[in-house]
Formats: C-alpha cells, structure tokens, sequence
C-alpha cells in the first residue's frame, strides 16, 4: 500500500445527534464540500480543506468534529448519511488493518489532492463569460453578535446536555394569516413552567416530533426561530412564541406533509412538546441606544424580526430605552398570506418603519423586498456606513442572494465601496443572514 494511503488525516464530519440541519454549515461553506439528505448533513473528504468557514456559524457545534482516520479509509459520503451517531476514534488493531501500526502525524489533504479529487469527481466549470467572481452573501455574514448585545446562554438543552430534552406545555395557539389561503401559519406560545429556559431575541429552539420516520428511527429534530421578546410571550412568565407555517408541499411544489410543521400547527393549549435548546449566538439584536435595526424577511422569517421589535416596543413604553430607527421590510404573495399583518398595522408610524411587498396581488405588479429595499435606497446607503446600523435577513434561501445584490447595489450607486462596506458589516457584527 501506498505510503499516502496509509497517512492518517484529520476528517471533518458533522455529530448527526446534536446536528439541528439548520443548513447554516452548508450555506457558509464556500467550495460546496458540505451537503445534506432528508436526515443527515455531511462533508465530502475529497473537497473539505478544512478551512473552518462552517464552525462559526453552527449553533450547537454538531460541525466542530475532527476523527483521525488514515487517508485510504476516509469515511465516504454514503457511510455518513447512514449515521445516527458519529463513530469513535479507531483503535490500533482497526488502525493496522489499513497497514498503519502506529499513529504518524496527521496530515490534512493537500491543495493538489484536493484539486485532483474534485477533478475526478465533476467536469471542469465553464469559465464565467463575464469574468466576475461569483457573489457569496455568506462571506459578509457576521459570525459574531453586535458588540451590545446582551449574553445567549446556548445548548443547555440536548444530547450532549446534562438533560437532553425539555418539556413544553402548550399555552396559546392562534392562526396568524387569513383562513382560506393557502399559507396557513400558526402563533404557538410553549409554557416551561418551573424550568429554565433563557432565551434572547434571534434565537431559536429545536422540536423533536413524536414516532418514528420510514426508517424506523426518531425524528430528527426541526428548527424554529424564536418570535416572543427576552422576557416571555407574556412578560414576566416562561414562556416563548413560535411563527410556524404549515407545510404541505415541498420546494418543487409536489404534495407533502411536513412532519413537524403538521405536528406543531395541530397542537391544542395544554398538550407537551419535547425541546432542546435554545440555539444561536450571533443572530442577536444590539442593546446600546439609539442603535438602528434594518429587518429584512419573508414569511415565517418574520419570528426572529417580532421578537426583537416587540422588545424594542416594551421598552418604549416603560421609558427606559432611547431607540433608534427600527426599519422592516417583510414579503409575502398576499397581505392575506402575511403573519401578522393586522397587529403590524396597529404599530406607531414613528416606532416603526413598515414596507410590504406582495408579489401576487391581483391586479398590481409583483413587487419583492428587494423592490421595496430599491425605493428606500437613499435611506439604506446612510444606514450601510452608520457603525450604529444593524441588518438582520431571515426567510428562504433564495432571497438570501437577491437580498444582498440589492445591498451592494445601493452601496454601489450612493459612491460606496461594497467591499469595504461589507467588510465592516461583517467584522463590526453588523449584518446577520439566517436563511432555511
């Protein structure tokens, strides 16, 4: 055996017991090494460079695993999509049945190994006719919290936890968008009663559904982000909100029924859910006065972007707070399908800066946030360079891009340097996707 086969590596792989599939790794990991079925995510051995984009982003730390193995028996795509549990470190005697008696120095694969395996693997990309460098929104993604930002206590939840799960009691279940539409999303407030459960605006929790999938194994846990204040739905009790859209089709539009959005959205006040969490500490909102928030989101994106205003309205109203511009710009193809927009209009014009954006009103153009973004461009290019100005993006993934080209547009046409702009979004903890 060739003495590069029996070299021992350290192979990045992702702990599928306390992996949450938020997607975060996926979307931040810029050579596309990392991707994922309907139950596990993984990274591909012959394209990781263990360059370490993905661990920063990973709210419970499931991406942070390192196992030595020798080069020639990496663990393959198809052994980890199988896994419930990630595997322990070999022994020596399983380390000498691929001719390896002793461990050597690990040594990760090389750039030429790396380049050679993605060439075996795929046909050369055609060059980009444009010879512009391909735009990745996550790489202005902040993987720190603004720096005023109050502490998130994280994972105290779970199964690498002391108590791996918590229980939730239903207290409040309410529909959010108008009955007969197709969208139908759910305000569900959970009660932990005497137990601890600190959470903060931009947070999230996971669910675990009840029974077993087709394989006969537990569901993997689905996450939601949090929609109520620090302080509760109701201040001062336990309790939190979640916005949850129920979810009949999949992204190609074929029928479907999503576990856990079915599960939750049937739920009646006074039945038990099983938690873990909570998750996240970046997506979180700046404390210090006078600090601006930019929201920019698309249906049940719109959880993390209630939590924080709502705090922000509590505080107006005991006066101890000096806010500055809140600004959001939410989407949906209907008013009628947008959660929340009764309470929404009932805001103060001077609290809140609302812009909606309907992209299938009868009878009118469709218009998307990015389009709303546009017409507030003067506004946004002043926010972009104030240091006291903070971004927030929730919702599906395919506006993650739309949204950021509009940003960079608009730095671009008020005489900015996008790059230099975005670097320091990204390095002050100034701009936060969280996109599904």
């Amino acid at each position: 055996m060739d003495m590069a086969d029996t070299a021992l590596i350290k192979q990045h792989l992702i702990d599928p017991e306390i992996c949450i599939r938020c997607g975060a790794c996926e979307a931040a990991c810029p050579i596309d090494a990392i991707t994922h079925d309907d139950r596990n995510y993984v990274v591909d051995v012959s394209i990781c460079e263990s360059c370490r984009a993905c661990v920063p982003v990973c709210p419970t730390g499931a991406i942070d695993n390192w196992l030595t193995v020798p080069r020639v028996g990496a663990y393959s795509l198809e052994q980890q999509f199988s896994w419930d549990e990630l595997p322990a470190e070999l022994t020596p005697a399983q380390l000498a049945e691929f001719g390896v008696s002793e461990v050597a120095e690990e040594m990760p694969l090389t750039q030429k190994e790396v380049a050679q395996a993605q060439a075996r693997q795929a046909p050369a990309a055609e060059p980009d006719p444009s010879g512009e460098t391909p735009f990745d929104p996550a790489e202005f993604n902040a993987p720190q919290p603004p720096w005023s930002a109050a502490h998130a206590y994280s994972n105290l939840y779970g199964p690498r936890a002391e108590q791996k799960t918590i229980t939730a009691t239903v207290a409040g279940t309410l529909r959010v968008t108008q009955v007969g539409t197709e969208y139908d999303t759910h305000h569900i407030v959970l009660d932990f009663g005497a137990m601890p459960f600190p959470v903060l605006e931009g947070q999230s929790i996971a669910v675990l559904p009840p029974g077993l999938d087709a394989r006969g194994k537990p569901h993997v846990p689905r996450q939601y982000s949090i929609a109520s204040p620090r302080n509760g739905e109701r201040p001062g009790y336990n309790n939190i909100s979640l916005t949850i859209k129920r979810v009949l089709q999949d992204y190609d539009g074929n029928p479907v029924r999503g576990v856990a959005s079915n599960y939750m959205c049937d739920l009646k006040v006074g039945d038990q859910v099983q938690v873990i969490g909570p998750f996240g500490t970046s997506f979180l909102m700046p404390n210090h006065p006078r600090s601006h928030i930019v929201m920019i989101c698309t249906g049940t994106g719109s959880a993390p972007m209630r939590a924080m205003t709502e705090w922000r309205r509590r505080l107006r109203k005991s006066g101890k707070f000096e806010g500055g511009k809140l600004m959001l710009f939410f989407g949906a193809r209907t008013k009628e399908e947008l959660p929340y927009f009764g309470p929404l209009q009932g805001l103060p014009k001077d609290f809140i800066d609302i812009n909606f954006a309907f992209s299938r009103t009868p009878g009118a153009p469709k218009k998307y946030v990015q389009d709303a973004m546009r017409e507030r461009a003067a506004d946004l290019a002043a926010l972009l360079t104030d240091p006291n100005a903070y971004f927030y993006v929730c919702g599906l993934r395919a506006m993650e891009e739309g949204v950021m080209l509009t940003l960079r547009d608009i730095a671009t046409d008020a005489g900015l340097d996008w790059n230099e702009v975005g670097g320091a979004l990204k390095r002050q903890g100034r701009l936060h996707l969280e996109t599904y």
